[in-house]
């Protein structure tokens, strides 16, 4: 469900990342490393995770072997005393659609086919090259099916 249009400004992030393709999917080992470790992260300026995507230009969302790099990051105040073994991330300022997913991750490729298949073809948006984020609160609920969480579409004006 599309909640509405939002820009974000400039955020530093931390935590880690790994590249994956969607056949050779690693979402599970990063979160369960990174939510061992998260405690380290002691400037941390909002109270949720973002689960987020940085895809190339050249990524084919149809094609599941395609490599692309996930993080588990949290938004900090400044890069000063990052835990070791774990790396910076700057998100950049810019504009985002922001939709509801409801459900378990089973559930999220028809949330996703109505993101690219419904709304960004009758929207006057295109999407734009910077990094694809879920944002994480007490609404996410790992494979409940009242879970909730906001997905985050870069967008930028046809």
């Amino acid at each position: 469900m599309f909640l509405r249009t939002e820009s974000i400004p400039t955020k530093k992030l931390i935590g880690l990342s790994t590249q994956m393709s969607l056949a050779d999917n690693k979402t599970f080992e990063l979160w369960h490393h990174f939510m061992r470790r998260r405690k380290e992260i002691t400037n941390a300026t909002e109270k949720f995770l973002y689960s987020m995507q940085v895809y190339n230009k050249n990524y084919n969302p149809a094609d599941v072997n395609a490599i692309f790099e996930k993080r588990a990051v949290v938004a900090v105040s400044h890069f000063e005393n990052t835990p070791s073994g774990m790396q910076t991330f700057v998100l950049p300022a810019g504009a985002y659609a922001v939709f509801l997913h409801r459900g378990t991750a089973t559930e999220a490729p028809k949330t996703f086919q109505y993101i690219f298949g419904v709304w960004l073809p009758n929207s006057n948006y295109l999407i734009d090259s910077r990094p694809h984020f879920e944002i994480l609160d007490e609404k996410y609920k790992n494979g409940d099916p009242n879970s909730e969480e906001e997905i985050w579409i870069p967008i930028r004006l046809k």
